[in-house]
């Protein structure tokens, strides 16, 4: 190589582009003064952020290890088994295809693969829980299949089984989802499992926001029960953003041919490297650890949340994530949102069973405890956090109190500090 090549292949960030390397710095600033309570967002490990960022960047590798469409792939091939390898251990799994890059993709891949345009499916309702993957009309599921949706009952917010059985016997579909992104209670899926074995269908399992829990053995898996599982990740499994895909050995292989070459081209080795990295982690006896701690501190924080006097779907939690109904104080999820972020809290709005909000406003905001676990924090601080949530949203637009509160949040974020090096600009440091 030429020093001039050599120059420019090694030139820092802040040299070839100042704009985006302020702007990393800028967002690392924030993460690091503010607490993420949205439960799909975690915080990855020094490790799997060296293994996202590594010189698998350059390699192309279409096809499966052994099975590749490009030369120079030996390394790619073991990378890519590893993870496979890691999936089907820690999970239990027959097969594992690792190559998904998000959990949409992954999805389709699994809808593909088992289904033909317009069969009739059976999936949890958005607005109660579901996913838009899961039959939203707006979404490519809605489009292409036939969905049916089940929902939680009025009086609890709990998943109503009875009726999930009745929609069954009633239209007899393909294949039933179960799995949900704004869902806070045990999903009993052998029971579902025994609605779809009645009607012949297939049954599928979307745990994208589960899977850290499940794997540590603090949620049911449903390995045992569902024909195929799909799952991000990120969140609480802590790793990259990406997808993988968990079925049984007899439909791996019409699995593997609609991910590749059938809804994807070549897999980002880079990323399931990370994969690799952090399914490695999950399989550490403190993982096991964290997770426990990530469900207490979730019941902490929705506990202090109620006793401040705002509601909490389904009366509470047993998992990693709670909905806040916001709507009854007159107030919007949107707004709630919005204060809450001025006050270095970041949550999301989310549609609340029966909302009577539209989407973009929302009767409720979504919380979580798998970031702020990850930086090491527990009940005590929960309560704390509980407590600004409750007094932002009690006094909502009261400029003196959110710049109260985000001081505090400051404070108590600068204690349990993470990616330290990257607000001195390199990466050198993480904790997790």
């Amino acid at each position: 190589m030429t020093t001039e090549a050599n120059n420019r292949m090694q030139r820092p960030l802040d040299v070839v582009d100042p704009q985006i390397a302020e702007l990393l710095r800028d967002e690392a600033q924030r993460q690091a003064t503010g607490l993420e309570l949205i439960p799909s967002e975690n915080l990855v490990s020094e490790a799997v952020l060296e293994a996202m960022g590594s010189i698998f960047t350059n390699k192309y590798a279409e096809g499966y290890p052994g099975k590749r469409y490009y030369g120079g792939c030996e390394y790619a091939d073991k990378v890519e088994q590893l993870a496979i390898d890691r999936a089907k251990e820690l999970f239990g799994a027959e097969h594992a295809n690792v190559q998904a890059h998000s959990g949409t993709s992954a999805n389709v891949a699994v809808y593909m693969s088992l289904l033909q345009p317009g069969d009739t499916v059976l999936g949890m309702a958005l607005a109660h829980g579901g996913h838009l993957t899961h039959g939203h009309p707006l979404n490519f599921s809605g489009r292409m299949y036939k969905f049916t949706e089940y929902h939680v009952r009025k009086e609890d917010q709990r998943i109503d089984y009875d009726e999930i059985e009745k929609l069954a016997q009633d239209h007899k579909p393909k294949m039933i989802v179960a799995g949900a992104s704004a869902y806070s209670r045990i999903i009993e899926f052998e029971r579902i499992a025994k609605v779809a074995k009645a009607v012949n269908a297939i049954f599928f399992v979307d745990m994208a926001h589960i899977a850290g829990l499940v794997a540590a053995g603090v949620h049911p898996s449903p390995i045992p029960y569902a024909d195929i599982v799909s799952t991000t990740t990120h969140k609480t499994l802590r790793g990259p953003r990406g997808g993988l895909v968990l079925c049984k050995a007899a439909l791996a292989k019409e699995l593997d041919k609609l991910t590749f070459p059938g809804t994807q081209g070549g897999p980002l080795v880079h990323t399931i490297a990370a994969k690799a990295v952090c399914l490695k982690e999950a399989m550490e006896p403190s993982f096991q650890s964290y997770q426990k701690q990530v469900v207490a501190n979730a019941k902490a924080l929705s506990s202090a949340i109620a006793k401040a006097g705002f509601p909490i779907v389904a009366g509470g939690t047993d998992n990693h994530v709670f909905l806040m109904e916001v709507h009854s104080r007159g107030i919007t999820g949107s707004d709630a949102e919005k204060a809450l972020d001025r006050a270095g809290i970041t949550v999301n709005k989310n549609a609340i069973p029966f909302d009577p909000l539209p989407p973009m406003k929302a009767g409720g905001i979504r919380l979580g405890s798998p970031s702020v676990t990850t930086r090491g924090m527990k009940e005590q601080e929960m309560e704390l956090i509980g407590a600004w949530v409750a007094e932002i949203l009690s006094h909502l637009g009261d400029a003196a109190v959110e710049q109260k509160v985000r001081k505090q949040v400051a404070e108590l974020a600068g204690r349990f500090p993470i990616y330290e090096s990257r607000l001195r600009g390199s990466v050198t440091h993480a904790r997790a």
